[in-house]
């Protein structure tokens, strides 16, 4: 069975390495990547407006690289007709209103954490033909910043961001900001985002355990026999063997069908910073509690419970078995009802239902909520007008939270059957506490039975909603998560139980050794963790691993973070 390439993705990561340590060698940076030369000569004699949503005349042009998700491409687009990602309303929005053209060099299809965007754009920062801005995450920009190849962007955000972007991008108590800042300076624009948004919920397909006269759980014993019933006993009803209980994907974190929310069932909390009993942050996946939840796994895998190709199964491999009725159960963040769960119900009526995750002993669960800003808008060193990125965030935000905003148009329109537009934007960030907010909105106007003064991104949800009641199955997804027993009832009670965990290693950029080794560790965890749970590795490797992680580099790790925290 093949497993994860681990040399090939360690090879790319050493080429990039050694291209930045040449760059720094031999200093031969500005001759190297200074693509400003392809820039018209419109664009240099261009007057920068300093309004914070001034218009650039004339207008300038601006390349970035992006990815496209699979819900871009499965339910976006094919409701958005006229639209695409080169031309959308989005763009037309910033070249109208603020004289920005904004081109892609390139596209990848996937998420930003994934393999395909971050394989290309590792290939991109090598060869050093570099758009004017580039997605990171944080060790790309650490390494653009430590090479010199991207603008110190300080003075832009300060002289630049609007004061509703300033608003938001502190309501963090700056983590956002600082998460991009090295030796004092802001070296990116964040692409904020709210870390509650991080949690995980138990989705389960509630007609299954209908059909089996089954409970939902309440510990995991329970939940991993709900787990082998759906494996074993046809809760489709076909008469044949082709159902399993647990959908997970070949990264095993993720934000949907990742593991995080089994491993918290167990206490333990894999790829994910923590304190311990003596004050000092340890790495969740080398505790001893992770070794119990592998164990739990790998004897769920042998029993047929996790599909047996697992291992090769990308997002839209196992969001394709979910559509086919193939599985019952996925933990996952609070929008998976619009993708994947939505097709499932589309396809055989399923009726995803989230649940709290649940314990392996009787003590409480802590759900872990990682630093949710990891996206980061590096600016290309010798870019004639870095300031563009911030006039793009300020204008997000502003037509979809702002006093002038148009949400109806640019976030969910509903002749648009409601669909997320607002990801035709290169740029996304976000308020904190956004769709709690709303979801506590709509929960006092029904009790008041008042909605005259809800915001209009909570009438929106409240017509989607009440659209759904009335007949219209295009709107199942929002009744799922805003809905009266919708997932966001779950997070509220996660809130006020005192249930959420957040990662204490925040707001920072990565160490030096983290820089360097993080991404192999992490893909050794993945592979080890993958070999364990398929039987490939005894359970008892689970020491040698823990043994490994901390030669190749998690010794060192452990001390820089501890070092920073004090």
């Amino acid at each position: 069975m093949k497993m994860n390439n681990f040399k090939s993705n360690i090879i790319i990561a050493a080429s990039v390495l050694l291209f930045v340590m040449l760059l720094l060698i031999f200093n031969r940076y500005d001759g190297f990547i200074n693509r400003d030369a392809d820039i018209n000569e419109a664009v240099s004699l261009s007057v920068v407006n300093q309004e914070p949503l001034g218009k650039y005349s004339p207008a300038i042009d601006i390349s970035f690289v992006r990815a496209v998700d699979d819900d871009i491409l499965n339910n976006i687009l094919p409701n958005t007709p006229g639209e695409t990602i080169e031309d959308n309303r989005w763009l037309r929005l910033y070249s109208e209103q603020l004289g920005i053209n904004i081109k892609y060099d390139w596209t990848a299809n996937g998420g930003y954490n994934e393999e395909n965007y971050n394989k290309k754009i590792n290939v991109t920062i090598a060869s050093g033909n570099l758009p004017h801005v580039m997605p990171v995450n944080a060790n790309q920009l650490k390494m653009l910043a430590d090479s010199g190849m991207i603008e110190d962007m300080t003075l832009y955000y300060n002289d630049y961001a609007s004061e509703l972007t300033k608003n938001i991008y502190t309501q963090a108590e700056n983590s956002i900001l600082e998460s991009a800042t090295i030796d004092g300076r802001l070296m990116a624009i964040p692409n904020a985002d709210d870390s509650i948004e991080s949690a995980q919920f138990l989705w389960i397909r509630a007609d299954w355990l209908k059909k089996l006269g089954l409970k939902p759980p309440e510990t995991m014993d329970e939940l991993i026999k709900i787990s082998h019933d759906f494996t074993k006993k046809d809760p489709d009803g076909n008469g044949k063997d082709d159902t399993y209980g647990l959908a997970i994907t070949k990264y095993l974190y993720n934000t949907c069908m990742g593991l995080e929310g089994f491993f918290a069932g167990y206490h333990s909390y894999p790829n994910f910073w923590l304190e311990n009993g003596e004050g000092k942050l340890v790495y969740g996946s080398i505790q001893p509690e992770t070794k119990i939840a592998l164990e739990k796994l790998s004897e769920m895998y042998r029993d047929g419970q996790i599909d047996k190709e697992f291992s090769v199964m990308d997002i839209q491999n196992v969001a394709h078995s979910i559509t086919k009725g193939e599985c019952g159960i996925q933990f996952g963040e609070q929008w998976n009802p619009l993708y994947p769960l939505i097709n499932s119900f589309n396809n055989d009526g399923a009726d995803w239902t989230a649940y709290s995750l649940v314990s392996a002993d009787g003590r409480k669960v802590m759900v872990p909520l990682k630093f949710r800003t990891n996206l980061y808008f590096a600016v290309r060193k010798g870019y004639s007008h870095p300031e563009a990125v911030v006039k793009l965030v300020n204008m997000f935000l502003e037509k979809t939270c702002g006093t002038t905003n148009e949400f109806e148009k640019y976030y969910m329109p509903a002749q648009n059957n409601n669909m997320g537009v607002w990801k035709f934007s290169p740029v996304t960030p976000h308020p904190q506490y956004k769709n709690l907010t709303a979801f506590l909105e709509l929960e006092k106007a029904r009790k008041s039975n008042n909605f005259s003064k809800l915001r209009p991104e909570s009438k929106i949800i409240q017509s989607n909603v009440e659209a759904y009641a009335k007949g219209d199955k295009l709107q199942w997804g929002w009744e799922k998560i805003y809905g009266v027993n919708g997932v966001y009832s779950v997070l509220k009670n996660y809130k006020e139980s005192n249930s959420l965990m957040y990662e204490r290693f925040t707001g920072l950029l990565p160490t030096k050794t983290m820089a360097d080794k993080n991404e192999v560790l992490l893909e050794y965890e993945r592979e080890e963790f993958t070999k364990i749970i398929m039987g490939a590795a005894p359970i008892d490797q689970f020491e040698i691993f823990v043994e490994n992680w901390y030669k190749m580099g998690g010794k060192e790790i452990t001390k820089e973070i501890n070092l920073i925290k004090r």
